[in-house]
This record gives C-alpha cells, sequence and structure tokens, in this order.
C-alpha cells in the first residue's frame, strides 16, 4: 500500500512529462515562426533557459542560506548530464545533424567559457568579482547570439517543416503552459521515484547519485527527445548549449553575488571541472567533419553516455566510506 501513491506518481508524472515536452516543442517552434527567429536561437534563448530555471531557483536559495557551493555542483553537474546523458540518449533514438555555426561558433564559445570557468576556480575560490564577469559575459554572449543569428535567420527558416498554422497567441501559451507543466511533471516523477526507492530500501547515496541527478535533467531530456523526434536538430542542440550557457555563467554568478566562495570543495576543480572540458571539447570533436555540417550519429550517442556512466561510477566509488 505505501508503494501505491508513489507509484501513481511516476506513471503519472511521466505520461504529462512527455505530453507537456511536445506541446513545449510546438510552442517554441511556433514562437520562433512567426517572429522570424531561427530555432537555434529559440533553442539557446528560450527552451535553454526555461529548462534550466529550476537549477537557478536551486542555487539562489542554497546561497541565501549560507551554502552557495551547492550552486557549483549543480551547474557543472546539470552541464555534464546535459551534453553526456542528453545527448547521448537523443542520439540514440535519432541521429542529429549539427550545422556548422553550432561547431565554428558556439560549441567553441561553449568550450571558452568552460575554460573560464576552470580559470576563475583555479585558486581555489569563486569572488563577487568573478561572480560579476560571469554574468556581464553572459549578457554579451546573448547579444552576440541574438544580433548575429538575426542576420542568419532567412537561411535557418527555409528546409524546417510547420506542419500547423497556429496563431501567436495559441504558440505562446503552449510554449509556458508547457513548461511549467514539464518542470511540474518532473517532480511529482522525481518524487515517486525516490519514495519507491525508499521503500524498497535503496540507499539515499545510490537515490542521490541516480533518481535525484537524472531527474533534474528531465526537462532538457524530455524537451531534446521531443524535438528530435519532430526533427528540429537546432533546437535540440540549442537547448544543451543555452541551458550550459545559462549554468555556468548564471546560476554560478548569481550565487556567487550573493554569497561569494572564498574557499570551494577542491574536488569541483579536480574532478567535475576536467569532466565538464573533456565532455564539451568530445561533443565538438563527435560532431565535427571536414566540409559542410557535421553529424552526431548512434555511435557519437554511445560514447557519450559510455562517459556519463564511467562518471557516475566514479562518483559513486569516491562517495563510498573508507
Amino acid at each position: 500500500m505505501s508503494l501505491l501513491l508513489p507509484i501513481l506518481a511516476i506513471v503519472l508524472g511521466l505520461i504529462v512529462l512527455v505530453w507537456s515536452a511536445d506541446r513545449f516543442v510546438d510552442g517554441a517552434v511556433g514562437v520562433a515562426r512567426f517572429l522570424g527567429m531561427s530555432s537555434l536561437l529559440i533553442g539557446i534563448v528560450i527552451i535553454g533557459f526555461g529548462t534550466s530555471a529550476p537549477e537557478m531557483l536551486v542555487s539562489s536559495i542554497s546561497s541565501f542560506e549560507g551554502n552557495p557551493q551547492l550552486a557549483l555542483g549543480n551547474a557543472y553537474g546539470s552541464n555534464i548530464a546535459n551534453i553526456a546523458l542528453i545527448l547521448g540518449v537523443t542520439a540514440l533514438i535519432r541521429p542529429l545533424v549539427v550545422q556548422r555555426r553550432i561547431l565554428k561558433k558556439d560549441l567553441p564559445i561553449l568550450l571558452a567559457v568552460s575554460i573560464l570557468a576552470a580559470f576563475q576556480l583555479a585558486d581555489g575560490g569563486i569572488s563577487r568579482l568573478d561572480a560579476f564577469v560571469q554574468i556581464l559575459l553572459f549578457a554579451g554572449v546573448m547579444t552576440f547570439n541574438v544580433f548575429s543569428m538575426k542576420a542568419n535567420k532567412k537561411a535557418d527558416t527555409e528546409g524546417h517543416s510547420t506542419s500547423t498554422h497556429t496563431s501567436l497567441l495559441k504558440s505562446t501559451l503552449w510554449l509556458i503552459a508547457g513548461l511549467v507543466l514539464l518542470v511540474a511533471s518532473s517532480r511529482v516523477l522525481v518524487w515517486g521515484a525516490i519514495k519507491a526507492a525508499q521503500a524498497l530500501g535503496v540507499s539515499d547515496l545510490l537515490i542521490g547519485l541516480t533518481v535525484v541527478a537524472v531527474g533534474t535533467s528531465l526537462p532538457e531530456l524530455a524537451s531534446s527527445i521531443a524535438a528530435a523526434r519532430k526533427g528540429e536538430n537546432d533546437l535540440v542542440l540549442g537547448n544543451i548549449i543555452g541551458s550550459n550557457l545559462f549554468n555556468t555563467l548564471m546560476v554560478v554568478g548569481i550565487a556567487g553575488i550573493i554569497a561569494p566562495m572564498p574557499k570551494t570543495d577542491p574536488m569541483i576543480f579536480a574532478r567535475d571541472i576536467p569532466v565538464m572540458l573533456g565532455v564539451t571539447l568530445l561533443l565538438l570533436i563527435l560532431g565535427f567533419r571536414k566540409r559542410g555540417e557535421g553529424k552526431l550519429n548512434r555511435v557519437a550517442g554511445s560514447i557519450l553516455l559510455v562517459v556519463y556512466a564511467a562518471y557516475i561510477a566514479m562518483l559513486v566509488a569516491e562517495a563510498k566510506p573508507v
């Protein structure tokens, strides 16, 4: 009987998650078409930021409560999961075409931002000045993306199918409602999974490293799979790039302004930062082609998933009591 409510929460959460992800992507595509914005820009700005809003909320609250380092683990852990887990799963389901702009501009920018994060943490902490630099850089990167993508919006909109001609108002409503339901259903699903695991005697450590870790990435995962099924490759990659930029610069930046971190856990710099840099560089390498567009095929997806599994295994091994 104690398992009934958690199981219902899992089933209901999963159903709403899948449904709302479809509506969210449909709304995003509709808004992009009506405003003449590229799918990649919508993915980076709206989907990437929207699905990362829970991380920003958690990090801000933890900073106000005197635990700003949680923001670092939250942000960098999400970045690793976004690339290795989410893109890995999505590429296995449907290989992704990577346009030249992503390989030449967006991924190198993301890699440079990740290197900056490593540089700022090299002295063992994040100062308020570091945090201001991150937020200013975020504003600069977004401004660059908006202006550069608007200049190329015509090329981007060609070749994309729009199955329905819904109004801008309807698309916007689906976008907002889909995002709200996406986040809410993921929380319900995670709650049910945690309660079910506890009822079955699974340790809190294993729950934290599996259910909770994957659960915080469910909005990105669901929206990426939904976009891939609809053939919206740019929405998928824009989602990941935007989410990682948002996590690295805004989530950490806001937390650092609220509560500077003069001394951080050394394992963040020794373990998580190298893994984050590694998977970002690996994504660039896997998607690279000498000519034209690149492609993340199922082999690339499998490689990314193996890397994520190795990272989780390392976390589990290090968390074991000595």
